[in-house]
């Protein structure tokens, strides 16, 4: 049943996430290009938030398979823990997306998903700022001295990502968060970015973390004890 719980957690909040995100993007189409921005950032940070307060403490507050990659990685989760985070998230995504569209059209869930105006621009700032995210989260939920921050930390780091990349990627930095959204809109453009490089990015912000935070260069150690099944309970 905990196991159960923990993923059901992820897949809410995944929806809140995305959900709520999808439609602080269709309400800001209305204004101009930077109040747009604006609120879309704003719309992703506080959906992340009401997600960590609703559902983070039963599950850990993932919500990204990037963060869960992170995660395994720093032997947080299993790898078997994993996965089940990755089908919740991206069930989680794409019931958002069909609500989305319940609500408005296919057009307008089309208009919710990420594109970048240049692919390899698109590709360096997905992958520098999930490093950047993933090292404040890696740090934020283990340090005594910031833990306490942490469920304001987060939305707010992902609320400053985006108001910086939205212009550049569309600011996903979650392959769950694009993936839903393609699917359900039927727009696959520029999806192979945002399931390859936030993912990249996690595993360099990992990286970081361990040799700036931890002074860890052993990772070949630390990614073959992951493997073996080395990582925490979910949850």
């Amino acid at each position: 049943m905990r196991k159960t719980q923990t993923y059901l957690a992820e897949a809410f909040g995944t929806f809140a996430l995305v959900g709520i995100g999808s439609f602080a993007i269709l309400s800001a189409s209305a204004g101009g290009a930077a109040l747009g921005i604006v609120s879309i950032a704003l719309g992703f940070g506080l959906a992340l938030l009401v997600g960590l307060y609703a559902f983070g403490e039963v599950s850990g507050g993932h919500f990204n398979p990037a963060v869960s990659l992170g995660m395994f990685l720093d032997r947080r989760i299993s790898m078997n823990d994993m996965f089940g985070y990755w089908i919740a998230q991206f069930a989680g995504a794409i019931v958002a997306s069909l609500v989305v569209l319940i609500a408005f059209n296919d057009d307008a869930v089309a208009a919710t998903t990420t594109h970048s105006s240049d692919n390899w621009a698109g590709i360096v700032v997905e992958v520098v700022m999930t490093a950047l995210f993933l090292a404040v989260i890696l740090q934020s939920t283990k340090s005594e001295r910031v833990r306490g921050t942490a469920l304001l930390a987060i939305p707010l780091t992902l609320l400053a990502i985006h108001v910086a990349i939205i212009p550049i990627s569309g600011s996903s930095v979650n392959p769950a968060r694009s993936l839903g959204p393609a699917i359900v809109g039927t727009d696959f453009g520029d999806i192979w970015i945002y399931l390859i490089f936030p993912p990249v990015g996690a595993i360099l912000g990992w990286v970081i973390h361990k040799i700036v935070i931890e002074g860890d260069t052993s990772l070949r150690d630390d990614i073959e004890a992951a493997r073996r099944g080395g990582g925490a309970p979910a949850g």
